[in-house]
């Protein structure tokens, strides 16, 4: 009885630890989720709590002819200063790699878009794993980071070890 006890909580942990790294790979976040890229949304509730890392990436979605996007410098972004931004984004989805940490800029270049809060800031963190040969796809939950975080893991793997010592002995 304990023997099928320990190969059923063996059979788990093996199952855990193949899907448990890769719910920790990047995650590709839509901004602003099902509202996207628009006037009326606080993106700075959007982005409170969600930790972004390079690796990941932002996707904007939105209507290209009533918005685009526009990545600036900190002053620029203060004073809502499009002259000196990289040329706009203006497909309607568009996908922006976080190829590197920092802190990130964005705003709507369309005329008092910014000053009426569409903008986004937000903060890259190092990947917390070597890069890997190819991308993975991953399924998204609306409105959810969909990310575990090496804190979890590491948690969930003491327990795991802790209950698989506790029917070894």
């Amino acid at each position: 009885m304990a023997c099928r006890q320990m190969l059923a909580v063996l059979a788990v942990a093996v199952v855990a630890m193949a899907i448990l790294p890769a719910m920790a790979r990047a995650t590709e976040y839509v901004v602003g989720d099902d509202m996207g890229w628009n006037l009326g949304v606080n993106y700075t509730d959007w982005a409170r709590g969600k930790v972004f890392r390079v690796g990941d990436s932002l996707v904007f979605r939105y209507d290209p002819e009533n918005h685009n996007v526009l990545r600036v410098s900190g002053p620029d972004f203060q004073a809502c200063n499009k002259v000196s931004a990289q040329g706009p984004l203006a497909s309607g989805d568009d996908a922006v790699p976080l190829s590197s940490p920092g802190k990130r800029w964005y705003f709507c270049g369309k005329a008092g878009h910014c000053e009426s809060g569409q903008k986004l800031v937000i903060t890259v963190l190092p990947s917390l794993q070597a890069p890997a040969a190819s991308p993975t796809p991953t399924a998204l939950v609306p409105g959810s980071s969909n990310k575990i975080t090496v804190a979890e893991y590491q948690s969930f793997m003491v327990v795991l070890v802790a209950v698989l010592t506790t029917f070894m002995t």
